[in-house]
């Protein structure tokens, strides 16, 4: 009989565990970065879906971007937000997989904001320091939340 306490004692505290340990996670910063994420996406779908339909575009400075045409550019852009918005979603459903796929997201958004720098200077360099802010607070270990 005891051996069947501890082991239901075990199970229970390993349960509380969890379950305070998904509490601590989900903080303001994780909110935070699911609706920067979230933004972020919905944006990219929007100029992927002009940067395909309207190949004419073109920039005030008249910079090229770093592959030669622009729908290559505005496929690359969808399929980023689409990621960003799964990730969105994957962070609020909460867990580990929505976090690592955040971090995923945030690296490939920083990635893309540093190719776009010659075209749009001074919003690559916003949008690359909310991808470093998003990357940081989600790989930040919970002891630190």
């Amino acid at each position: 009989m005891r051996s069947c306490e501890k082991a239901a004692t075990a199970d229970w505290i390993e349960h509380e565990e969890a379950s305070v340990n998904y509490e601590n996670r989900v903080s303001g910063w994780w909110i935070f970065t699911g609706i920067i994420l979230s933004i972020a996406g919905v944006l990219n779908i929007i100029w992927g879906i002009v940067a395909i339909s309207e190949s004419s575009f073109f920039t005030a400075t008249g910079a090229r971007y770093v592959f030669s045409d622009l729908k290559t550019w505005g496929w690359i852009t969808l399929i980023l937000g689409a990621l960003q918005i799964l990730a969105a979603l994957s962070l609020f459903a909460g867990g580990q997989f929505g976090r690592w796929f955040g971090i995923f997201a945030a690296t490939l958004a920083a990635i893309g904001a540093l190719l776009d720098v010659r075209v749009l200077p001074f919003w690559s360099i916003c949008v690359f320091a909310l991808s470093v802010i998003v990357i940081y607070q989600l790989a930040k270990p919970t002891e630190f939340r």
